[in-house]
């Protein structure tokens, strides 16, 4: 098995529109939870979420580029340039017909749904786009993403709710391990804050109106955000042949499915993926320092998936440093994994945790250390990313510092 690492970060979020300055707001405990803006929004009851501002897309791509891009597919565009050149790598012969994409989202281009449906049902109008179809479909981003940077291997998408994105990268390492691709740029976006996405939501009465509080005892509910986040897990050999700057190793990855419940997670299911993941690494569960959560600020994630570590770490759970980033930058729902993979790297290559921020009243259901409120210096020589989805499909990785 071929050793994996990752050799290029890219992001837009709320929180940032690239990696350094979404790490800086990681570091402050910053917030990019506000009031959302886009038509109808006065309709809805949910009116907070993490929207990328000041984005231009109009900047970024020309009115043909425009025309086929929904908003998820712009995200990882943007996310992919900054990874890409950070990587150093130009695809062409041999590395170029190998290298692919496998990235993760839940809704593809729900703007593009949520725009086309007006169109039709409330303006009255008889015909569409013809780019609708090639807009809106989940594999538009991977697909121009390898157009756009020539990678003519293995390319696909993942669909698994809010684990797109650590599935997406789990198939990454496989295929870099494996021999299949030396390289694969990986990870995933999302972009649900348009009237219907968040109507839909609503829905499903999971949703805060004021805050996002993992582990807080008088958490509400989760809050949705958008963006990508995208990497380029490359073999070993192959990045250090070339001098590249290495972030970290991905050492291990696991899935699960709870087989129980569409909404409902399982302790069991959440804890075969984690000890899964620690069983691919090879690694103890004293080896592990710090764990991003899922902790979607809802009761049953959040006390189930703290129930699900202490099973599987026994008494080195207390010893664990755990927190969710979703606190800053909101739920990304399939790109969500992607975007809190860099609270792992900036754990494991300036030992600073992230914090849980929103933590406001110990949970006794949740009594780990969430690290609380701000930021935290520690060393991390490996750390684990939890993904946990609807439909009770599980994503966890595993990472060390190089």
């Amino acid at each position: 098995m071929k050793r994996v690492v990752i050799t290029g970060a890219g992001t837009i979020n709320s929180l940032g529109h690239s990696v350094p300055e979404t790490l800086e707001a990681m570091r402050e405990g910053r917030c990019g939870i506000g009031e959302l803006e886009f038509r109808d929004v006065e309709r809805l009851a949910i009116k907070i979420g993490g929207q990328v501002r000041g984005f231009e897309a109009e900047g970024r791509f020309n009115r043909q580029q425009m025309s086929l891009y929904d908003r998820f597919t712009q995200f990882t565009l943007a996310a992919a340039k900054e990874a890409i050149t950070q990587s150093g790598l130009t695809f062409n012969g041999d590395l170029s017909a190998r290298s692919g994409v496998v990235l993760g989202t839940a809704g593809g281009g729900v703007s593009t749904w949520d725009d086309n449906y007006r169109s039709v049902y409330e303006d009255g109008k008889n015909r569409v786009h013809p780019f609708v179809v090639p807009k809106l479909m989940n594999n538009a981003a991977a697909s121009h993403l390898s157009m756009e940077y020539n990678l003519k291997g293995p390319s696909f998408t993942v669909s698994t709710a809010c684990a797109s994105s650590n599935h997406a990268m789990a198939q990454a390492l496989a295929m870099v391990r494996s021999g299949m691709a030396p390289v694969m740029v990986t990870g995933g976006s999302e972009s649900m804050l348009c009237f219907g996405g968040v109507k839909a939501w609503e829905g499903l009465r999971v949703m805060s109106k004021d805050a996002c509080r993992p582990f807080s005892a008088n958490r509400n509910g989760m809050v949705q955000g958008e963006g990508a986040g995208i990497f380029v897990f490359e073999e070993f050999e192959h990045a250090k042949a070339r001098g590249a700057d290495i972030l970290c190793e991905v050492i291990g990855s696991a899935m699960s499915s709870d087989a129980a419940d569409i909404v409902m997670p399982s302790k069991q299911g959440a804890a075969r993926a984690i000890s899964g993941a620690l069983a691919d690494a090879r690694l103890n569960p004293e080896d592990v320092a710090y764990i991003n959560a899922h902790g979607t600020g809802t009761a049953a994630n959040d006390k189930t998936e703290c129930a699900a570590v202490a099973d599987v770490f026994g008494k080195h759970a207390d010893n664990l440093m755990i927190s969710s980033t979703k606190s800053m930058h909101g739920h990304l729902i399939g790109g969500t994994g992607a975007v809190e993979l860099l609270a792992c790297i900036m754990a494991l290559r300036d030992g600073v945790i992230a914090p849980t921020i929103g933590y406001e009243e110990p949970d006794p259901e949740c009594a780990l250390d969430v690290v609380p409120n701000e930021a935290r210096e520690a060393k991390v020589n490996v750390a684990l990313s939890n993904a946990f989805a609807f439909g009770g499909l599980n994503a966890v990785l595993a990472l060390r510092k190089v």
